[in-house]
């Protein structure tokens, strides 16, 4: 079985493995506060252009996602989203469960609208009973959304100027952000995240590293005590330089640019396929996640050597599917995928012909 359900399958990039290796029996500080944590720190804050940005190591998404949230808001505030986000689909209610609500906005590409977000604050305000209701306070975005997409600079600017005219923060998720940086068409920048967002992280856990998300706050506000939220929801960890040799080995020599690369070019390989076939999607995308609409019969039969995600069902014979590439993806994979895509729509096509002449 060749597996294109998710980004994560595999353990971690040899060289992230090497350093672990290296340094297992050093002795160190704890909780983040050893060199490993230091360094990787300072190798985000320069790609991002600033040394004043606070960054702080945690294990996974999910409690990267509530603990930011938890430490930001309120009791009576919650965090608007996209009706795919990953906190309103993925997570099991766990920002509910911190005492926060998430209040989704319709989305058919994953992504937000800064007009969306004004809409959605005005209304509130203008509503007498707003304080019997809850008050939105954050805006949260994935980029690369879940559905693939990506942020142009434009749309991340318009955004980032509502969340500050509103007096709202702007919360980017970037669990697969290595593979937005350097897709096709992308014009945004480390940079341009320090700059327009309050709070965003970049993912290791599915780009390179056996675990790990870096929390990077341009907002100092939001910055202060979060160590004591991280240790409240236990997000500190003891051997916090598990996290650190990671992300320092990941920003050595471009390793987390060149490993996306190689995911995106390889699911560039199968949307060729796809289009070569003339087959559709749910949602065009560029980065590693591709979702392409075919039909039940040739799924099932694709099924039996290949692994993928149901994604929607689309009519009584068609449905949506995710093929995800990761940095560990090898090309001898996508080319047997590719095959098969052909071969079984080849096939398909052809009982179909014969079909319609009986």
């Amino acid at each position: 079985m060749i597996y294109f359900n998710n980004d994560y399958s595999e353990g971690c990039h040899e060289k992230v493995l090497a350093r672990l290796i290296e340094t297992n029996m050093e002795q160190s500080f704890g909780y983040g506060e050893d060199a490993h944590c230091r360094s990787a720190a300072d190798k985000i804050r320069k790609l991002c252009g600033r040394e004043d940005l606070a960054v702080h190591f945690l294990v996974g998404g999910t409690q990267t996602n509530l603990t930011v949230i938890c430490s930001a808001l309120r009791p009576h505030q919650g965090v608007l989203g996209a009706s795919s986000a990953h906190i309103q689909v993925h997570e099991t209610g766990s920002i509910e469960a911190t005492g926060h609500k998430v209040m989704w906005l319709p989305s058919d590409d994953g992504k937000i609208t800064a007009e969306q977000v004004r809409m959605a604050v005005i209304q509130h305000r203008n509503d007498g009973a707003f304080e019997h209701m809850t008050q939105p306070k954050m805006v949260y975005i994935s980029n690369p959304t879940e559905l693939g997409t990506l942020y142009s600079l434009e749309e991340l600017d318009a955004l980032s100027t509502a969340c500050r005219e509103l007096g709202l923060y702007l919360f980017l998720d970037g669990a697969r952000l290595g593979y937005g940086l350097v897709a096709k068409g992308n014009d945004v920048t480390l940079a341009d995240l320090a700059r327009l967002c309050d709070v965003f992280y970049i993912g290791g856990t599915k780009v390179g590293a056996l675990f790990g998300e870096a929390v990077v706050f341009s907002n100092p506000a939001l910055a202060e005590d979060f160590r004591y939220i991280m240790k409240q929801r236990g997000g500190l960890l003891a051997k916090g330089r598990l996290l650190g040799v990671q992300f320092d080995a990941l920003f050595t020599d471009n390793l987390y640019f060149t490993i996306a690369a190689h995911a995106v070019m390889l699911a560039d390989r199968i949307r060729e396929t796809l289009d070569e076939l003339g087959w559709t999607y749910l949602v065009p995308g560029v980065t590693n996640q591709i979702f392409p609409i075919l039909p039940d019969r040739l799924l099932e039969k694709l099924s039996k050597n290949f692994t993928f995600s149901e994604q929607e069902r689309v009519d009584e014979n068609h449905r949506a599917v995710r093929f995800c590439t990761s940095w560990a993806t090898k090309e001898e994979n996508v080319l047997a995928l590719c095959e098969s895509l052909t071969t079984l729509t080849r096939e398909l096509r052809n009982v179909e012909n014969r079909e319609g002449c009986e």
